[in-house]
């Protein structure tokens, strides 16, 4: 368990966290699939989703749209298909329509009122403001991978974060949807964690690689978040 009080800053993952991107991932990749006659199960569409991003961020730093499409690439190799260029932006293309979870703008609206939101997200910067503008909250900090040359887990998008943030880490709790991405970097860090565990065809791991990690409070969505950490300010 952890104490509301301890802390000043909060950071966010977006996609995943705040955005329900397993949606914009189906709405962007089946109407593909589709046209190929091709057909996964969700909980299979998101596995394979997981391993293709977590293996297009590897390596020397491509822009988020790339490694989109490198991921409708990966589809279409593992089903054997060929992907068009049109299809290859579409789960880019996409992205600005993901939509915040219902209980995500009314949550950060009242954690605002009390505590810095940053968000740190795997997503290029022109990317984010579209997101923002459905989010409708002013962040202290927004840091992308692109601003980084970096993709979580890796350390050096954290530090960044970390780094504009100045204030110590004992000051700042870390909210993520994702073990591998948030909870487990976040927390080599130094950083208390929030494991946001939202429902999925894939239960507990969603369209990321496995990953086993022991966050400081699993929580089922923002609202929860909220009502936590400001029960003690009501």
């Amino acid at each position: 368990m952890i104490d509301p009080r301890n802390f000043e800053v909060l950071t966010f993952d977006c996609y995943g966290t705040l955005i329900d991107w397993e949606t914009g991932i189906f709405s962007a990749l089946r109407p593909i699939l589709l046209a190929h006659e091709k057909t996964l199960a969700d909980a299979e569409l998101l596995a394979l989703y997981g391993e293709f991003e977590a293996e297009a961020e590897v390596g020397p730093y491509r822009s988020y749209r790339e490694v989109l499409a490198s991921v409708v690439q990966g589809f279409a190799g593992h089903l054997g298909f060929v992907s068009t260029p049109e299809e290859n932006e579409a789960l880019a293309c996409s992205v600005p329509r993901w939509q915040p979870w219902p209980d995500t703008v009314e949550a950060l609206s009242r954690l605002h009122q009390h505590y810095r939101l940053v968000v740190i997200s795997n997503i290029d910067d022109d990317l984010f403001a579209q997101t923002q503008q459905l989010l409708q909250t002013r962040f202290a900090h927004v840091i992308t991978a692109q601003q980084a040359a970096c993709y979580k887990p890796g350390r050096v998008i954290f530090e960044r974060a970390l780094a504009e943030i100045a204030i110590p880490t004992s000051r700042i709790l870390h909210i993520g949807q994702s073990i591998y991405h948030d909870v487990i970097p976040a927390q080599a860090l130094g950083l208390s964690t929030v494991w946001i565990n939202r429902p999925s065809p894939r239960k507990n791991v969603g369209a990321v690689r496995p990953a086993q990690g022991v966050p400081d409070l699993e929580l089922k969505g923002m609202q929860a978040l909220a009502d936590y950490l400001l029960a003690e300010r009501a």
